[in-house]
């Protein structure tokens, strides 16, 4: 069933896919963020880019150019939007464009809108004030249940506290501010997210008001609604800039029961700060008198390599004729959630590698790591990827190509790969690999599920192995399950021969 519409004024994050303008509502967005490292998930479905570390807690990574019906393409503008949809998924877009607040009746039905093809997974379009663009408001939970059978499976259960468990994945128990940032005088700036209503582009035109202060850039008309424009760079003790830029935007607050823009070189991204890394400004710089008294505090992003000046929204204007609009209050959810129990049955893993990513087997389903033979025994009418046979101490033993079996590349030349035997329930098979890395201890506490996607990725991926201080992250293969049911019926069949013909 697909979602309702808003019933009042709602905030719209917009984006583009393909040269075309989508929406969602910021409800569904948890934060955006550059694209991070990923580890291939093997057999997933096509919209699957892989699963990411975000702060510790696996994030599965989709493109929403393959769940649209389009080429898979990354551009240099693209950004991962992380959804907050009742289980941790990122989309990847092509670029992110603004925030905006429509009222309800200018959201039209789907069908309806100018412009737009094709009504499915939509809820409906608006057209973005100042442009001659319509923004089609996406149904992503459509569109995720249609991307990934697992997941909609998963929504029919009933599972509180895999949902308490999403929950505090998605906001990391409260130790998170959400931020917007932005760019000025070439330094970044940020604003909570809560007191941000939309993000704009500049207008073309401004109104000035006579005989006002510096920082008033003067007046503009959205939505039919005058908004008074004061300039960062004035507000924060910048030398003003002489020369437009199309990049510039207007960052819309409300304060009380009034609204003003404020404009930015800029517009950054939106950021989830660990509150651990945001520090209070030194007292000395409190003290001056400069743009240093609007800083509220200081986050160090990026291991203190990218630092974000967050700033205080009552403080901006408490030397300005916009003083009345600091009167406000910042609500903050004390909802308690309750804990997760813990295993500590240690586990053991062989962990091998594809290319730049990481598989682990069961320690206990893994018979000895051989060099690969000089000569492996092709076999004909097999399937692609069963490499051959070998002789392994006076047993024949089928070779399996992971890369192949995993739709990967061939390796360089030159690599020296190596074979994992494993033995199952009803099959003893050599997996080719590139290399095998260490053998890891953890225990079931420390090992996060699966990504609820679809019923090949999950019988395979029977966990994900987060080892955040190293960078690293392991999948967690069933090795029962590298090959398909039809794939297993053909080794049966491929070995039974083989007896027969040695008897």
């Amino acid at each position: 069933m697909n979602a309702a519409l808003p019933s009042a004024s709602t905030r719209f994050l917009t984006f583009e896919v393909d040269a075309l303008l989508y929406a969602l509502g910021t409800e569904d967005v948890a934060e955006v963020i550059r694209l991070p490292a990923l580890a291939r998930v093997p057999q997933g479905p096509p919209a699957l880019l892989g699963v990411a570390n975000l702060r510790g807690s696996v994030l599965p990574v989709a493109s929403l150019r393959v769940m649209l019906g389009n080429e898979p393409h990354q551009p240099a503008t693209a950004r991962a939007i992380v959804l907050d949809v009742g289980a941790p998924v990122a989309i990847v877009v092509d670029a992110v464009a603004t925030l905006e607040s429509v009222d309800a009746g200018q959201i039209e039905k789907p069908g309806k809108e100018p412009g737009v093809e094709g009504t499915a997974n939509l809820l409906g379009a608006f057209a973005v004030a100042g442009t001659q663009r319509v923004a089609r408001i996406l149904d992503i939970r459509a569109l995720l249940d249609a991307a990934f059978a697992r997941r909609a499976q998963a929504k029919a259960q009933d599972r509180p506290r895999d949902a308490v468990r999403a929950r505090r994945q998605m906001d990391s128990a409260r130790d998170t501010e959400m931020l917007v940032t932005f760019e000025v005088a070439g330094q970044e700036f940020a604003l909570p997210l809560n007191a941000v209503q939309e993000i704009l582009p500049a207008p073309a035109e401004i109104t000035a008001v006579a005989r006002s202060e510096a920082a008033v850039l003067g007046i503009t008309s959205v939505r039919n609604q005058l908004l008074p424009l004061l300039s960062l760079r004035t507000l924060l003790g910048f030398t003003t800039s002489t020369t437009a830029d199309v990049r510039q935007k207007v960052v819309v607050l409300k304060i009380g029961d009034s609204r003003v823009g404020l404009v930015a070189d800029q517009a950054r991204a939106i950021v989830a700060a660990d509150i651990a890394l945001v520090d209070p400004m030194p007292p000395v710089l409190v003290a001056r008198t400069g743009g240093e008294s609007r800083i509220r505090s200081v986050y160090r992003a990026e291991g203190g390599q990218r630092l974000i000046s967050i700033l205080s929204p009552e403080q901006l204007f408490r030397n300005e004729i916009m003083q009345r609009l600091t009167e406000g209050h910042r609500a903050a959810d004390a909802e308690d959630e309750p804990t997760q129990p813990v295993a500590s049955k240690e586990l053991i893993f062989l962990v091998f590698r594809l290319a730049d990513d990481e598989f682990g087997l069961p320690i206990d389903t893994v018979v000895e790591v051989a060099q690969v033979p000089a000569q492996i025994t092709r076999v004909p009418r097999t399937p692609k990827f069963l490499e051959g046979v070998v002789n392994l101490r006076g047993e024949v033993l089928p070779i399996v190509d992971q890369r192949r079996r995993f739709d990967m590349p061939p390796p360089d030349r030159a690599a020296v790969r190596r074979i994992v035997v494993v033995r199952t329930a009803h099959h003893r098979a050599g997996l080719i690999v590139d290399g095998v890395t260490d053998v890891l201890r953890t225990t079931a506490a420390q090992i996060e599920p699966p990504p609820e996607l679809t019923d090949a990725t999950s019988r395979l991926v029977k966990g994900v192995l987060n080892l955040e201080k190293s960078q690293r992250m392991v999948l967690l293969l069933d090795p029962a399950e590298l090959l398909t049911r039809s794939e297993q019926g053909l080794l049966e069949t491929f070995q039974a021969s083989r007896k027969r013909a040695s008897v």
